[in-house]
């Protein structure tokens, strides 16, 4: 199995997944334990200081001006947990906790939060085996970090709340430490804190958003091609020389795609060919790489302000080289919130403009002669009319998604967290806004196939061809009379989600972007 290791100097996306969705194993690197003893080093030095440091022998938040004694202080380290654990709602996903338990370990080994070698040990050990804190949908702020889910997974290693076992079963948190041979952690100054004070959730999500959607752009860029395709539309749009005199990067990117998926294509080129021919395609096929590339471009900043935030030590107090503890704001989720937000916004309008190339294909006045809907007898048939009715639900959610969670703040704490990010809140509605944009890209992919097929006495482009061939094989049904038609959109959206559709489509044109 693959092994990740945790040294001082963060970590990368790829490793992020491979632990919150590959169950990869972590390790930790000598240089992080020696950052981590160090450190630690510096803590017990203050916490045997007569003079008050925050979470070393202060209380919390607004509590933060009580001075606690030094035999207090496990039993306020333990209290935090468990008075922070306060989520409620629906279980978060499996490899959201994974991911999130694994960005904090990254912290707590990076040396600046004065956490024990033996707690990020315990830490790995959890992850490694397989012990997932149960943790609620609802109780960050996204402000001193994704408290309530952080102190979900704290509990855990107390051995105190539920977990998922590797069996998938949820039992109570110290069996599964016992059978796995883990002694459960005795909080120390600062620990409790430290465990639960970063943007571990937000930027997890983040990253497992950032692959996703880079799939999903790519496969919307096939698509947008095989409606083009099947609209017998002109190709000549995608020339790399217009695209040169705007240069956003992502726009030729997009047409570049679609270029290459039409390449020898026998459909496009007839747009002129008609009894009323068209000067132009519509802007939902003409402006296609525009507005995908204006999402690549998103994702692309995106990713430059996730990388920053994996680099990142996010903890209050910090530990600083130079041995000083200061107190900061690094735990604002601000950066990571706002291109959450953004990343939806962008999807909604990829899942918009995705769903208006559909809406074309069925309208028999302006699908430039293919039949109503795409039925086989229409009026006895409905085709495809529902199917458009699903992806436009799927789209106007979509939009509601887009409202930015990040405009949004409401005090806490008494009002010494005076104003919050809403960054948790921000990633949990990117995630079905990715959702739905794989179930309308998967719609579009079902409605432009059977339009391709549906152009008797014309190729299509080998590219497409191939896309098409893999869809059927994958139990994606082709033209004919009507039939129970959730099974196949299912298996459409399985195949967009798992990456089949860029695969079957780079077998013919080599790598997309």
């Amino acid at each position: 199995m693959h092994t990740v290791v945790v040294g001082t100097s963060g970590t990368t996306p790829e490793d992020v997944i491979a632990v919150a969705r590959g169950n990869a194993r972590v390790q930790l690197s000598e240089e992080a334990l020696d950052a981590l003893a160090r450190a630690r080093g510096i803590v017990d030095a203050l916490a045997a200081k007569p003079e008050p440091v925050y979470g070393v022998s202060t209380g919390f938040g607004a509590l933060a001006s009580r001075h606690i004694s030094p035999e207090l202080r496990a039993q306020l380290q333990r209290n935090i947990v468990r008075s922070h654990a306060a989520g409620l709602g629906p279980r978060v996903e499996r490899e959201v906790v994974r991911a999130l338990m694994f960005l904090r370990l990254k912290t707590v080994a990076s040396g600046h939060t004065g956490v024990r070698p033996s707690v990020a040990q315990t830490m790995a050990d959890v992850l490694n085996a397989g012990i997932t804190p149960v943790v609620h949908e609802y109780g960050s702020l996204g402000c001193s970090g994704d408290l309530a889910p952080l102190s979900h997974c704290a509990l855990t290693l107390m051995g105190e709340g539920d977990a998922e076992g590797p069996d998938g079963t949820v039992r109570p948190a110290g069996e599964l430490l016992a059978e796995a041979g883990i002694e459960p952690v005795v909080l120390r100054e600062k620990e409790g804190l430290a465990l639960l004070n970063g943007t571990d959730g937000m930027l997890g999500m983040l990253l497992m958003a950032l692959a996703d959607l880079h799939r999903l752009y790519t496969s919307a860029d096939i698509t947008a091609a095989l409606t083009l395709e099947a609209l017998l539309g002109t190709e000549k749009v995608l020339a790399p020389e217009l695209h040169a005199i705007r240069p956003h990067p992502g726009q030729g990117a997009s047409a570049s795609n679609m270029a290459a998926v039409l390449k020898g294509s026998g459909l496009t080129g007839h747009y002129q060919e008609e009894s009323a021919p068209r000067v132009q395609d519509a802007y939902s096929v003409r402006c296609a790489p525009q507005v995908a590339g204006a999402g690549r471009d998103t994702l692309a900043h995106a990713a430059l302000v996730a990388s920053r935030e994996l680099a990142s030590a996010v903890d209050n107090p910090v530990v600083l080289p130079d041995g000083r503890v200061e107190s900061n704001g690094n735990f604002h989720g601000a950066p990571v919130a706002y291109v959450l937000d953004f990343l939806a916004i962008a999807a909604a309008d990829l899942g918009s403009i995705a769903e208006r190339r559909t809406d074309r294909l069925l309208d028999k006045n302006r699908s430039h002669g293919l039949p109503p809907f795409l039925a086989e007898d229409a009026g006895v048939d409905s085709g495809l009319m529902i199917a458009q009715y699903t992806q436009a639900a799927l789209v106007s959610e979509m939009k509601r998604l887009a409202v930015p969670a990040s405009a949004d703040s409401i005090p806490s704490s008494a009002m010494q967290e005076d104003h919050v990010s809403m960054g948790w809140s921000a990633a949990r509605k990117l995630r079905t806004a990715v959702d739905n944009l794989s179930r309308v890209i998967a719609i579009e992919l079902y409605a432009a196939t059977r339009a391709i097929e549906l152009r008797h006495g014309l190729t299509a482009a080998p590219a497409s061809l191939a896309a098409i061939e893999a869809a059927r094989a994958a139990g994606i049904g082709g033209p004919g009379p009507d039939r129970f038609l959730a099974p196949d959109l299912a298996a459409a959206d399985a195949f967009v989600r798992s990456g089949a559709l860029v695969a079957a489509v780079e077998a013919v044109t080599g790598p997309l972007a």
